[in-house]
């Protein structure tokens, strides 16, 4: 064919052909790495010089932009330029050093970006699939390197070209990226986002088991990491990742497609899951174990017994199983798995005592001596004694006043192979224990006129009693308490027995009630004036206060009243001490568990009638009533938590209400109590996570963090360090939710003295937190969002900082993948309004490289929202002027003082 028969397009150089040739010679370069010697470095900065001038060229409003030729060619060398840089990766003749291996990075990314560039051409079947799956794989290569920032880079420009997931290669390219991104995330440390991401990919993930695998091995790598590490990010919660992973083993082993082949005579095309599967059981056992959901623990175990291949079992599984069963509260099982350990000669002694004892305090005395019995065959003596001891002792402190429980008790210590353990002059101090023991609950069921039982105890503990020199004190005192008993059963025979060889004692006469009324608190009242003097009473001087302020409980507003008497039974206690106040053994703590609650239900009755002052006065007496009793005891700790929190409430209320500020004693003393509290809080609050009704309706750790913020605020701003660490502890604790960490963030940043420091941070945790959950609230994100745009807006008045424009960055990294309506039109709208008006700024300030990319910023968040759809097209039209006008004006930097201005006039956004 004759050049003169050719069509005019062939005839004539096609538009931008110098970019062609310049980007046709590079590639050759690229393909030539074996003969030719260009430093990478150097073909990369040719790469970035055609890909901004063709950039250029395609938005200049002068050019005729490109043809779907050129574009086809762009695509066809894109490719070529792809599988050079395969090919150089994988050889071996090329510098491997940090600064070249960076410089092929570039080069490898240069195809995804030609190919952006070059658009959708007609032909390329499945072309936006193609552009990202390349973008992903450079993102990749980025990530290897380290560079997470460039990764995500690449990720992010590729997610929207797939976004809408219209076909199923859309949807697996889709899925990869967002893979990618949650991996990016993670290593750089932003585990929020990373597990938003894996949210996002569940409906993704659903149409192949591969898919299903892939996303199960990502919840399966984070949420080991987190068991492994227990960082104190919120967003790092083990159990929920863990188990995410195993339900999607579970729904790909289950998946249709597992069981069908995908051609005749084939075999099912199932990834491999067994693996997976059973390392995702090993550590959610612990997890769920450690986190004390022992029926998530029983179900673990249940199946990782039962899988195939299982190696043989450690100490550690019977003991996790059997403190499963027991929180479950099957004692069946439990006690299998006891004796399964007892039996275990591989297992440690100290092991099967602490699996007894935690047996024993569920299922009670009754087979103590069962317990006790198995252990003894199996223990060296001393942990024998150790272990005989510890079981009567939960049997005691189970058995209160009931008389059967004593008669079990009886029979344990009773039982000739448990008084063996005790004999020899090793065990000279348990003897001594043992005895006591016994002494005590025998003396206790004398108090309580169990007469009977009494005896039984006591003559029991004289098994624990050596006939030497040394004894005959103790002995004396065991007979004197004998005939005691016998005489009051009216066993007079036996009581003469007992007392030709002990002395008698005087008796412990317990007094009854007095009658009710306001005589009777008169004559209470002046009896009390008898104990300050010092007289003998037949009475304890905690019981007349207890019915006295029984009495006053029936007349309406004898608060003050009641106050008063409480506070003397608390500095009485003080200066006589517990046993000689209230009395000894149970009994004594019972009078003291009674002045506790009844300052506790006082407080919480007159908070009920605003008397705030009278609240705050009850709260510190009942902390101080329960911390004077069992230190140990779980509930008592948690009490004494709540009430030193509320009583810094009622300080706090009453100061708001009598309009009149704490004192700075008042001020001291409120940051005392709420350090107590803040140690107590680890020890009585749940470890595990608890629901968002549960903590709206008891949420005592965000209380003393408020209040903690509250009285740190008055003290003045020396204390703002302080409050960012409160905040901080709250923020890694287990009780915050997005919500209550966004209540913090606005009392912050309010006030007379706001903490901006305390509210930047609260306010990008509750962003944190929000994004880790599998059911993200966006609403509490996007005012999360709003309130720190707005704190960044209040610190930079002349936008030459980049506050305001980082959280605009991390909106968009949230906004970008989602589907519609997921986020609040109205603060998508509100985003892009005020990233556009705030190029408006810039621009007026002739600040052009800052108003274009606040120009950018609005232009990115607007394509993501249907209310902004019909702005985009002004806003891109005007974007395009902007670029030709700012071109001619230097910045406000390299202008001279009076030069004209020729900004053009930009349209403001409502």
């Amino acid at each position: 064919m004759k050049i003169s028969e050719l069509s005019p397009e062939y005839r004539q150089p096609p538009p931008h052909a110098g970019l062609l040739t310049d980007l046709n010679r590079v590639v050759a370069d690229i393909e030539a790495f074996d003969t030719f010697d260009t430093p990478a470095e150097k073909l990369a900065a040719n790469l970035r010089r055609i890909i901004t001038n063709l950039a250029s060229a395609d938005a200049a409003a002068s050019s005729p932009g490109l043809s779907a030729a050129f574009r086809l060619k762009v695509w066809t060398l894109a490719f070529r330029l792809w599988n050079a840089s395969v090919d150089r990766a994988n050889s071996n003749a090329l510098p491997r050093g940090p600064a070249a291996r960076v410089a092929e990075a570039e080069i490898r990314q240069a195809a995804p970006e030609l190919l952006f560039l070059a658009g959708l051409p007609d032909g390329v079947p499945n072309a936006t699939a193609k552009a990202a799956a390349l973008f992903h794989r450079a993102g990749m290569f980025w990530l290897d390197l380290g560079r997470a920032d460039l990764a995500s880079a690449c990720f992010e420009k590729g997610t929207p070209l797939v976004s809408a997931a219209d076909t199923k290669e859309d949807q697996a390219v889709l899925l990869e990226l967002n893979l990618a991104r949650a991996r990016a995330a993670c290593f750089a440390g932003d585990y929020a986002l990373a597990i938003a991401l894996l949210s996002r990919s569940k409906p993704l993930a659903a149409a192949s088991p591969e898919g299903i695998k892939a996303l199960a091995e990502e919840y399966f790598v984070i949420g080991k990491a987190a068991l492994d590490i227990k960082p104190a990010d919120p967003a790092l919660d083990a159990s929920s990742l863990l188990t995410q992973a195993l339900d999607l083993c579970e729904k790909a082993a289950a998946s249709p497609c597992c069981a069908t082949p995908t051609t005749p005579g084939s075999t099912p095309t199932t990834p491999n899951l067994h693996g997976l599967r059973n390392q995702c059981l090993r550590f959610l056992a612990i997890e769920r174990f450690e986190a004390n959901d022992y029926e998530g623990t029983l179900r673990c175990i249940e199946v990782a017994r039962t899988s195939p291949g299982l190696r043989e079992e450690h100490q550690s599984i019977g003991y996790m199983a059997l403190r499963a069963y027991l929180g479950s509260g099957n004692l069946v099982e439990a006690e299998r798995e006891l004796l399964g350990l007892i039996a275990n000669a591989e297992a440690l002694d100290n092991v099967c005592v602490s699996a007894a004892e935690k047996y024993l305090a569920r299922a009670g005395p009754e087979v103590a001596l069962k317990v006790l019995i198995a252990l003894a065959s199996r223990c060296s003596a001393e942990v024998a004694t150790d272990a005989a001891l510890k079981v009567a002792t939960t049997v005691v402190e189970g058995a209160g006043g009931s008389t059967a429980r004593a008669k079990m008790l009886s029979e344990l210590v009773s039982d000739e192979r448990v008084v063996a353990l005790f004999d020899g002059p090793a065990t000279t101090h348990d003897r001594g224990t043992m005895h006591a023991l016994l002494w005590n609950c025998g003396a206790e069921h004398f108090q309580a006129k169990n007469y009977e039982t009494s005896a039984d105890l006591i003559e029991r503990s004289m098994l624990y009693v050596s006939r030497d020199e040394e004894s005959r004190s103790r002995r004396a005192g065991c007979f004197r308490a004998l005939s005691l008993c016998h005489m009051a059963l009216r066993h007079l025979d036996r009581a003469q027995e007992f007392i030709n060889e002990a002395e008698m004692v005087e008796p412990n006469i317990l007094c009854a009630f007095l009658k009710s009324g306001r005589v009777a608190v008169v004559s209470l009242t002046f009896i009390l004036g008898l104990y300050s003097a010092g007289k003998p009473m037949p009475m304890t001087e905690a019981a007349v206060l207890r019915s006295l302020i029984t009495l006053l409980l029936r007349e309406p507003g004898s608060e003050a009243e009641i106050l008063m008497y409480s506070r003397r039974a608390k500095l009485r206690m003080t200066e006589l001490g517990l046993d000689t106040f209230f009395g000894k053994g149970t009994v004594g703590l019972h009078e003291l568990h009674w002045f506790a609650t009844n300052a506790w239900s006082m407080a919480l009755m007159v908070v009920k009638e605003k008397k705030y002052d009278y609240s705050a006065e009850f709260f510190e007496l009942a902390a101080e009533f329960f911390n004077s009793s069992n230190g140990e005891d779980d509930a008592n700790r948690l009490m004494v938590c709540k009430s030193l929190i509320m009583c810094v409430s009622g300080m706090l209320c009453a100061e708001e209400l009598n309009k009149s500020p704490l004192s700075d004693s008042d001020l001291k003393k409120g940051a005392e109590m709420l350090t107590r509290a803040g140690k107590l809080l680890p020890l009585s609050w749940p470890s595990a996570p608890v629901t968002s009704d549960k903590l709206e309706n008891n949420n005592f750790p965000f209380l003393h963090t408020l209040n903690f913020y509250h009285i740190l605020d008055r003290m003045g701003t020396s204390t703002q360090p302080q409050q960012l660490q409160l905040v901080k502890n709250f923020a890694a604790s287990k009780s915050c939710t997005p919500g209550l960490l966004l209540k913090l963030g606005n009392v912050a940043s309010e006030g007379t003295q706001p903490n901006l420091q305390v509210a930047k941070f609260v306010l990008n945790a509750s962003i944190t937190t929000a994004l880790a959950s599998h059911s993200p609230n966006y609403g509490v994100i996007s005012a999360a969002l709003r309130k720190l745009i707005c704190l960044a807006g209040s610190h930079d008045f002349n936008g030459t900082t980049d506050a305001a424009y980082d959280v605009f960055r991390q909106a968009y990294q949230i906004v970008v993948g989602l589907r519609h309506g997921e986020f609040p039109t109205e603060e998508g709208k509100w985003l892009a309004t005020v990233a556009w008006n705030k190029s408006i700024l810039a621009v007026r300030l002739r600040q052009h490289s800052v108003a274009r990319k606040w120009i950018k910023m609005s232009l990115d968040l607007a394509r993501h929202f249907e209310s902004m759809k019909k702005h985009i097209s002004m806003m891109e039209e005007h974007f395009e002027k902007f670029q030709e006008t700012s071109g001619k004006e230097p910045d406000e930097c390299s202008q001279h003082d009076g030069a004209p201005s020729t900004s053009m006039s930009q349209p403001v956004l409502v």
